[in-house]
């Protein structure tokens, strides 16, 4: 119970926090974040409760690193859904709270806004197809996930894992923002895509399959690269 009240608290904060900057903060004129800080702000949500739960729950705040995890053989199987159901939960209700937030300025649609959704075609940044997020996804999750295992090695160096992974989120934010505002995380996608529904639903099944093939794909190769770990 403990640590699922963890990943719920870790993912809200992630999603309200790294999709909050985009949604508030991004487009502001003359002192807008842009899409640097946006992949900043996911970089920071995440080292920041790495430090805050991660002696708790581990700090996954994602389904993909769950699942990466059990196929690296670093967590149990039982574990699995408990840790998913708290972190889209949180993911929602983050959503939620920015909707709200949100909310208080006339004018404001989540549809019309996009409000921080994944998608890809006409709804991605850049313009990019299905294509293109389906291997973005899957190749900047397994990256990620990589960096996860090798971070959190027992022969890394110790109490540096929240700032290597932290940056690892926001390098691969810098990567994947363009071509479809970069998951990695079906929960961060499923938060956002309620609130807006339409086409983000339509496109969230893109958004669980491509990071948790990904995720699992690092687990099974970083097992086999570092079979002592």
């Amino acid at each position: 119970m403990h640590r699922s009240a963890a990943e719920f608290m870790g993912t809200f904060w992630l999603v309200f926090g790294g999709c909050g900057s985009a949604v508030l903060a991004a487009g502001v004129p003359e002192v807008g974040i842009g899409w640097l800080g946006v992949a900043l702000a996911f970089g920071l949500t995440v080292m920041t409760m790495a430090y805050a739960i991660g002696h708790v729950s581990g700090c996954h705040l994602n389904p993909a690193v769950s699942i990466g995890l059990w196929a690296a053989g670093r967590f149990p199987c039982r574990d699995i859904l408990p840790y998913l159901a708290a972190q889209v939960l949180g993911a929602i209700v983050g959503a939620g709270v920015l909707y709200l937030i949100a909310s208080g300025k006339a004018g404001f649609d989540a549809s019309a806004s996009g409000f921080a959704a994944n998608g890809y075609g006409e709804h991605s940044p850049g313009q990019y197809g299905l294509v293109a997020a389906l291997l973005a996804e899957v190749v900047l999750t397994f990256m990620f996930l990589m960096i996860i295992l090798g971070a959190t090695d027992g022969r890394a160096p110790a109490g540096f894992a929240p700032i290597a992974i932290g940056l690892g989120l926001t390098l691969i934010h810098l990567i994947g923002i363009p071509v479809d505002n970069l998951s990695v995380n079906p929960a961060r996608s499923t938060g956002p895509a309620l609130f807006v529904g339409d086409w983000a639903l339509a496109q969230l099944w893109l958004f669980w399959i491509a990071p948790i093939l990904g995720g699992w794909l690092a687990g099974k190769v970083y097992r086999r690269l570092a079979p002592s770990a």
